[in-house]
């Protein structure tokens, strides 16, 4: 694929022990032992990576997502298999690798640079820019043995973004970093992006792989097993952290194309849900700022002692817009019997710009589905907010504003002098 940034092919990983030294020395000359123990930690791991793209790999820990970046940046050799690069590939992996504690920021900078193949002019050149972004002061030039978690990830992320690179790889380092740099760093990313740098990063963020990424992979034991769409993945991930002993995992496809999970051990199962007007009619548009009614039927199927009903409305995007439940109202169901029905109406105004949204509906003991996940259903209600009688407006929230203007302390809505002898006037009616 001549557009490739990367190819991964049949990527495996496994590490032995061989109980002694002989044996180690055995496997040199191609000796074999049913004593030595193999343990694959990656295994036949395929994907690529089109230039320019962005692609989020996803997986719970151990999943081997951390392991399968070592060897795409070759820190760490591929017992099968290989991957191939096109371009210069900048990476942030674990927090202060390469660093050395005793060195300064600077110092382990300018080391650090050289080893990435910068000359000792470039160095120079770019050094203030990267003290600069860094932003830790008089710290850039003290032992990193003196720096917090947070300090090591600006001085890693200003040195590794330093350049555009053309292939840019991102650990969960971001994670401990404040809220400020964290979005100083997100820009970057997204600057980089639009200028055609291709993007692989980790992360348990589903806002931030949503948000940046076009595509995701998800690893789970060591193996590959979904390549698809940000929200079609984090779905599954989701799915598979709540999934417990009983528990079981659907993925089908809506009507609209994108893939539904559903998840859980079914002590109760979501019948039905819709939305629908002051007057109890269906609907399927909404216009911004109309008063609606979501509704969720419910049935129980065994004996359950606590029943919280919950919902979240998403963008298309799959970034969360508002979600609430029962527990949080305080209306939490208690010694629900198997046949009862239940119906949850929310009734809100729809405070939310022009676009499509979806509707994921949790079924749970608690306020979180982690504890009981009697049935977590994503997409489980499409519908489309248009614009028919509002003042236009931008963004993914109505709120909308009493705007007033001033002029040298009086308002400009009411004629003034200023007006009446030819000086600043308000103009209506546009």
């Amino acid at each position: 694929m001549t557009d490739a940034a990367l190819t991964v092919t049949n990527v495996g990983k496994s590490y032995r022990e061989y109980g002694s030294e002989w044996r180690r020395f055995g496997m040199w000359f191609g000796l074999r032992s049913s004593r030595i123990k193999e343990h694959w930690v990656l295994r036949n791991i395929n994907f690529v990576v089109r230039r320019g793209e962005a692609v989020g790999i996803v997986g719970q820990n151990g999943a081997g997502k951390s392991t399968l970046l070592k060897i795409v940046t070759g820190t760490l050799g591929a017992t099968e298999g290989g991957v191939t690069a096109s371009g210069r590939i900048a990476a942030i992996l674990e927090l202060g690798m390469g660093f050395n504690p005793d060195l300064t920021g600077r110092q382990n900078v300018e080391h650090s640079a050289g080893l990435m193949g910068f000359s000792r002019s470039q160095i120079q050149m770019l050094l203030p820019e990267i003290e600069a972004f860094a932003e830790i002061g008089a710290y850039f030039d003290e032992p990193m043995r003196t720096y917090s978690s947070g300090m090591q990830m600006r001085v890693a992320f200003s040195l590794a973004t330093a350049m555009r690179p053309d292939v840019l790889i991102v650990d969960e380092a971001l994670s401990v970093g404040d809220a400020y740099f964290v979005h100083k760093c997100f820009k970057r990313i997204r600057q980089f992006r639009e200028e055609g740098t291709t993007l692989l990063i980790v992360s348990h963020d589903k806002g931030a792989i949503q948000a940046l990424c076009d595509r995701a992979v998800m690893l789970e034991k060591g193996q590959l097993i979904a390549d698809a769409s940000p929200q079609e993945v984090m779905d599954l991930y989701n799915a598979l952290i709540a999934e417990k002993e009983n528990g079981s995992i659907r993925q089908v496809s809506a009507a609209d194309g994108q893939t539904a999970t559903t998840s859980g051990t079914g002590e109760a199962t979501v019948e039905r849900i819709w939305l629908q007007d002051d007057q109890g009619r269906s609907l399927e548009y909404v216009g911004v700022g109309d008063p609606v009614d979501l509704v969720i039927r419910v049935r129980v199927n065994a004996p359950i002692e606590q029943l919280v009903i919950g919902y979240m409305i998403r963008d298309r995007l799959g970034q969360a817009m508002f979600g609430t439940n029962t527990s949080y109202a305080e209306q939490v169901i208690e010694n629900a019997n198997p046949g009862d029905e239940f119906e949850l109406h929310a009734r809100f105004a729809m405070n939310l710009g022009v676009g499509s949204y979806s509707v994921s509906v949790a079924l749970s003991s608690t306020e979180t589905h982690l504890v009981d996940n009697f049935e977590w259903r994503d997409l489980a209600l499409i519908f489309t907010v248009a614009n028919t009688q509002r003042a236009p407006f931008v963004g993914s929230t109505w709120v909308p504003p009493q705007v007033t203007i001033d002029c040298n302390g009086q308002n400009m809505s009411l004629e003034s002098a200023s007006d009446a002898q030819g000086g600043p006037r308000l103009v209506t009616g546009r």
